[in-house]
């Protein structure tokens, strides 16, 4: 049995988070219109054109690498606005990471991403007994690394050359984890940023 099973995670307002099949690759590829994410040049959005290719790279590693890729679908009107995974799963250890998440232009800034964060956050702690659930994101990503702080994160430090970006570029990566004790402070922070009016 995998330490990660296919599993649908629904919010009580915002998402539905649904295991990835290639059924969603129309969703993700309107999903990614909104906004062009794919010219950001500091993160790997599929466009349009890549969808397929995204989403097969995307089952490829939940077959061979123990991960569990994910689509966001609004609660609203049923369209997919975004993708996440659990990824680098470390099953002996109990720990794993959280990213390959984007969103929709139209759904940043509103619980969406909160809301997302904890359903992943409570099944990784409460369902899978995780001990530290890592996000790492790119120095050149600032909305990314203050989203990752707003969540009750802690950064533990900065991989300097870690990979080596499509156009060449050397990327240096930011790593924030949460650990098992945390979680409970976390949690009821994220209810709390939920609860907040929205205007």
């Amino acid at each position: 049995m995998a330490f990660i099973e296919p599993v649908t995670l629904n919010g009580p307002r915002w998402v539905t988070l649904e295991p990835m099949a290639g059924a969603h690759e129309g969703g993700l590829a309107e999903a990614a219109r909104d906004g062009e994410l794919w010219r950001l040049w500091y993160t790997s959005v599929a466009s349009p054109d890549t969808a397929a290719t995204y989403v097969a790279d995307a089952l490829r590693m939940r077959e061979e690498q123990g991960a569990m890729p994910f689509v966001i679908r609004r609660k609203t009107d049923g369209r997919i606005v975004g993708s996440t995974r659990y990824f680098n799963v470390d099953a002996k250890n109990r720990r794993l990471e959280i990213g390959h998440t984007w969103y929709s232009r139209g759904v940043q800034r509103t619980g969406v991403n909160t809301e997302s964060k904890l359903l992943l956050l409570q099944h990784a702690f409460e369902q899978l007994g995780c001990i530290a659930v890592e996000f790492r994101t790119h120095w050149f990503n600032f909305d990314s690394r203050a989203a990752i702080a707003r969540l009750g994160a802690k950064q533990d430090g900065v991989l300097r050359n870690h990979q080596r970006a499509p156009d060449g570029t050397l990327r240096d990566t930011v790593v924030f984890s949460i650990i098992q004790a945390e979680w409970p402070t976390v949690q009821s922070h994220l209810r709390w940023q939920l609860e907040k009016p929205r205007h």
